[in-house]
């Protein structure tokens, strides 16, 4: 069915998105490309895309929360939360769906007000139960039929920034955020 050039399952969406109040998000995969680079030293290192950043900033400013939860446990994902100001990390994690059930009790929010990324099978279940479950764009075949939004951009290179602008679009928040940086 479509209205004013809007189908339902748009509209749908829309309106799921400007319901979002706490966007979660894997990182091998979504915040990074999967890859992990081992120096000889036994340091790991990631590397993450700096507009993925900026999203994750816009959206805390507009007054909203983002956090991470990750099947592996890496330093390096602590110090770019911290740079974040990200609190919300769960690291380690076996059940992300039981992790994020227990960071939903302590906020005080629900499935629905809840975005999740994801790029794996670990993610499935998340991106299932979410208000709105999100597959990057090179997600499992099983993740991104199960999301109710695929990214256009691949994991680690802006997928994250790409979810973080239409969640503020939803709201009709993004405009003005531009226009702070065209002033």
């Amino acid at each position: 069915m479509t209205t004013a050039g809007t189908t339902t399952d748009e509209a749908t969406l829309e309106r799921r998105l400007a319901e979002v109040q706490l966007l979660l998000f894997d990182c091998d995969g979504v915040l990074t490309d999967g890859g992990v680079t081992w120096a000889n030293d036994a340091i790991e290192a990631k590397t993450f895309h700096i507009r993925d950043g900026l999203g994750i900033k816009l959206w805390q400013r507009a007054g909203y929360r983002a956090g991470i939860v990750t099947g592996r446990s890496s330093h390096v994902v602590a110090l770019r939360a911290e740079e974040l100001g990200i609190t919300i990390v769960r690291q380690g994690v076996q059940d992300k769906q039981e992790a994020v059930a227990e960071i939903l009790e302590e906020t005080g929010l629900t499935w629905e007000q809840t975005a999740f990324v994801g790029d794996d099978l670990p993610d499935l279940a998340c991106i299932m139960r979410c208000g709105v479950g999100v597959a990057v764009a090179d997600a499992c075949a099983e993740v991104r039929a199960a999301a109710r939004l695929v990214t256009v951009l691949p994991g680690g290179a802006g997928a994250v920034r790409e979810v973080t602008e239409k969640l503020l679009q939803a709201r009709g928040q993004w405009q003005a955020i531009v226009s702070r940086y065209s002033a």
